[in-house]
C-alpha cells in the first residue's frame, strides 16, 4: 500500500534530486515551505479552537482568546463588548492589557445600531473603514457617544460576535506593541479565531439564555426545578443538609397601580440584583414568577441559611430604587426549609412546606424571616 511521502522523504527522492535546479527556478520548494507554514497554522488554529470550545464559562472563553491572541500578535489591548440579555441594551464591557483584565474606564450604550453594517460584513474590520462606513448614523447622541468611546480606546480591528439572534457583541483589538500594522494574513488568521471565540461566546449565551429569566437575569423556574429534584435526590443520599428559601415583595401590587407596572419592573431588576449580590457561587437564585423569587442553598443547614436570608431582607430593605416619583422602601417576606436525610419528599412538597413558611411571614406582619417546622 503507497503511503504519503513525508517532506524529508520527498527531497531525498533520486527524481527530485535529479530535478532539483528546476524544481527550485520553478519554485516547487518555496510552495511547499508556504504549504508547510499553512499546515502549521492551522495546526496551531484547530489547537485554540479546541482549548477555547473546553471552556466553560464567559470569563474563561474570553482569557483563553486573549492570551493566544497575546501569544501570537502582541496587541496592546483586547476589549470585549458583549449584551447579556437578549431584549436589552445593556452591554458589559471587559478589557485587558498584557493578558490581565483592567478596567478600560468607558461606557459603551448601545450595539444594537451596529447589526445591519455587521449582517452585510462578518469577517474583521479595520476601525477606520468601520467609522469611515457608519459616519452617517453619528448624528445620533447613543451612537455618538459609543463612538466617542472607541476613539478614546483607538482600536485598530473590530470583530463582530453575530449568532442567529443577531449582534450579540464585538472585540476590539488595539494596534501592535510593536508599531506595524496587522497585514492581510495575520487578520485572516484573526478572524478565523476569532469565528471559534465568537462561537464558544454564542453557545455560553444561548445556554444561559436558556436557563435564565429575561426581566431579571436570575434563573428561570425550569432550571430551579431541575437543580432543586438533583439537591433533593443528594440530601437524600448523603443526609447533608441543604436549604431553600422562597421570597415574596410585599404588596408589591401597589408598586403597580399606583406607579405603573414600568415602575415593578424595576423594583423586580432591582431586588434581582441584590440577591445575586447576596448570593454564593454555588447558590441558585431564579425567578419563580411574578414576584416571587427562590434561592436554593446546596450544602447549607438552617442556621446558615437563616443567616443569609436575613442578610438578603435587610439588604432589601436598605435598597434604593431610581425612580421619576420617589417610590415606597421594598420589602419582602422570606420562608425558609431545610431538608435532609430525614426532613425531604418530593420538590413540590418541599416548594409547598417553603411556601407555608412564607405565608407565616406575611401574616406576622410581612418584611420578616420564617422556618418552616414540621407539625
Amino acid at each position: 500500500m503507497d503511503t504519503i511521502q513525508t517532506h524529508d522523504e520527498f527531497l531525498l527522492n533520486p527524481k527530485v534530486l535529479n530535478h532539483f535546479t528546476l524544481l527550485q527556478e520553478i519554485g516547487v520548494f518555496d510552495h511547499i515551505k508556504e504549504l508547510n507554514q499553512e499546515v502549521q497554522s492551522y495546526k496551531g488554529l484547530l489547537a485554540g479552537a479546541v482549548d477555547i470550545f473546553n471552556r466553560t464559562g464567559i470569563d474563561e472563553i474570553m482569557d483563553a482568546a486573549v492570551r493566544q491572541l497575546s501569544d501570537l500578535f502582541l496587541p496592546s489591548f483586547i476589549v470585549f463588548l458583549w449584551k447579556p440579555h437578549q431584549n436589552k441594551e445593556d452591554v458589559i464591557v471587559r478589557g485587558y492589557k498584557n493578558r490581565k483584565m483592567v478596567d478600560m474606564a468607558v461606557k459603551i450604550n448601545t450595539l444594537t445600531v451596529f447589526e445591519p453594517f455587521f449582517q452585510r460584513r462578518k469577517e474583521p474590520v479595520r476601525y477606520q473603514r468601520f467609522s469611515k462606513a457608519l459616519e452617517d448614523q453619528r448624528s445620533s447622541e447613543r451612537v455618538e457617544e459609543v463612538f466617542q468611546a472607541f476613539e478614546k480606546l483607538q482600536p485598530e480591528l473590530v470583530i463582530p460576535i453575530l449568532g442567529p439572534s443577531g449582534l450579540y457583541g464585538l472585540i476590539l483589538v488595539g494596534p501592535k506593541i510593536i508599531l506595524n500594522a496587522y497585514n492581510d494574513t495575520e487578520t485572516n488568521y484573526m478572524g478565523q479565531l476569532m469565528c471559534f471565540v465568537t462561537q464558544a461566546i454564542q453557545n455560553h449565551l444561548h445556554y444561559e439564555r436558556s436557563v435564565r429569566d429575561v426581566k431579571t437575569g436570575l434563573f428561570n423556574h425550569g432550571f430551579f426545578s431541575i437543580r432543586l429534584g438533583e439537591e433533593i435526590s443528594r440530601a437524600k443520599r448523603t443526609g447533608v443538609d441543604s436549604s431553600l428559601i422562597v421570597i415574596d415583595v410585599d404588596l408589591f401590587k401597589l408598586f403597580n397601580d399606583n406607579y405603573g407596572h414600568l415602575a415593578g419592573d424595576r423594583v423586580l431588576e432591582h431586588l434581582a440584583l441584590t440577591i445575586k449580590q447576596s448570593v454564593r457561587l454555588e447558590d441558585i437564585p431564579s425567578r419563580f414568577g411574578g414576584e416571587e423569587f427562590t434561592i436554593l442553598l446546596p450544602n447549607t443547614d438552617e442556621h446558615a441559611a437563616f443567616m443569609a436570608a436575613e442578610r438578603l431582607r435587610i439588604a432589601v430593605a436598605a435598597m434604593e430604587v431610581p425612580w421619576k416619583t420617589p417610590l415606597p422602601q421594598v420589602t419582602i417576606s422570606l420562608g425558609l426549609l431545610t431538608f435532609n436525610g430525614e426532613i425531604t419528599g418530593p420538590a413540590d412538597a418541599i416548594l409547598h412546606w417553603a411556601d407555608e413558611a412564607l405565608y407565616q411571614s406575611k401574616a406576622d406582619g410581612r418584611n420578616r424571616t420564617t422556618v418552616w417546622r414540621q407539625a
